[in-house]
């Protein structure tokens, strides 16, 4: 406000009691007073100015007090900061201490990974030079043993092919199972001294047709060769059948009829048989001859000769012998035993092992050539 406007005197507020001592002046009297409100009529303009000071000043006061707390606030948040940064420092110096020494760890991890990455290298190349010596190695170990096959084991095997081969030719001319079948063992046991195992399966092979031979042999040969060696022994003991008996003498009108007729007329029976029959000897020696002829078909698996030779040994024991006889009887007995184990008639088919052994022998005389080839065409720059 200006000096204009206000009084020389205090103005008191109101209802408070005006101090004379203070004022220095008289008592007014009431006269005087009536007359003052006319003097002081501005009165309400003044108060409204002094409030909106007061408000004004109360407004800086706030203003200023909520500066002063924010940066009150700001030193508090400054202070912990700086706190935490102290705190932080050790551990930044930690981490940086840290990644030195992780730094220097991955430097000597890089220098070992390079260190095993040469020692790889040169591990690679040994290993590579390895591999071209155990090469070198295998042609050598395949020559040595082209070498042993063209020496001793081309020996045994042309052993066991010609042992093969004479044992087809041997039953497919004499049906001779029992003599083929111990070619086909001899020519097992050759293979079994071949060093070379490619043949190892060739043996399988011969084995399964040396036991089909063993099995188209019949069990009971021998037994069946030895009852017919002892029915030719037997022959020669064997009754034949009786002839006519000389009449007795009679003394009828009838016998001395006849007896005078025999000098011109003689009749006899010989019950269909012919006149050389009547020959002991000759009708043993037939038979005899059968018999050999059965077991010569025996041995050669002839069944049909086989039987027809048993049935005429047995109708010149019924019509030649005597059928009576035990000794006849027991004989034609054996002969029915004999004719029921007939060997067998289907062949048994040879040669698979000797192919075999062929196309394998073929293989590895191929196989030279195809490895020299091969180390030739390696050569090649």
């Amino acid at each position: 406000m200006s000096n204009v406007d206000q009084p020389n005197e205090s103005i008191a507020p109101e209802g408070a009691r005006p101090d004379s001592a203070a004022t220095g002046a008289a008592p007014i009297d009431p006269p005087m007073r009536a007359s003052r409100p006319a003097r002081s009529a501005p009165r309400p303009r003044r108060g409204g100015s002094l409030a909106l000071a007061v408000l004004l000043a109360l407004l800086a006061v706030g203003v200023s007090g909520y500066v002063g707390w924010r940066q009150w606030q700001q030193e508090q948040r400054s202070a912990a900061d700086n706190q935490s940064i102290a705190s932080l420092q050790p551990r930044v110096a930690t981490l940086e201490t840290t990644l030195t020494t992780l730094g220097d760890q991955r430097s000597s991890l890089n220098q070992r990974l390079d260190d095993a990455a040469r020692v790889n290298r040169s591990l690679r190349e040994e290993l590579l030079g390895q591999a071209e010596r155990t090469r070198h190695l295998e042609d050598a170990v395949a020559k040595l043993a082209e070498k042993s096959l063209s020496g001793g084991d081309g020996v045994l095997l042309d052993e066991a092919e010609s042992l093969l081969r004479m044992a087809g030719e041997r039953y497919t001319l004499f049906h001779d199972a029992q003599g083929a079948a111990a070619a086909y063992a001899l020519a097992d046991q050759t293979l079994a001294a071949v060093n070379d195992g490619a043949f190892g399966g060739l043996r399988q092979s011969v084995n399964a047709e040396r036991e089909a031979l063993v099995k188209s042999q019949p069990a009971s040969q021998a037994s069946a060769l030895q009852q017919l060696v002892a029915l030719r022994d037997a022959l020669a003991t064997l009754p034949l059948k009786p002839l006519d008996s000389t009449p007795t003498e009679a003394t009828d009108t009838w016998s001395r009829i006849r007896r005078a007729l025999a000098s011109v007329v003689s009749v006899q029976r010989d019950d269909g048989a012919p006149l050389a029959v009547a020959d002991a000897r000759f009708a043993r020696e037939l038979a005899a001859l059968d018999l050999a002829q059965a077991q010569a078909a025996l041995l050669a698996y002839e069944s049909k000769g086989y039987a027809a030779a048993l049935q005429r040994v047995d109708g010149a024991l019924a019509s030649q012998f005597d059928a009576r006889a035990p000794a006849v009887q027991q004989a034609r007995e054996t002969l029915k035993r004999l004719a029921g184990q007939l060997p067998a008639n289907a062949p048994v088919q040879l040669g698979a092992a000797l192919s075999e052994l062929r196309n394998l022998r073929a293989v590895h005389a191929l196989s030279p050539a195809r490895s020299s080839s091969a180390a030739a065409g390696g050569a090649r720059p």
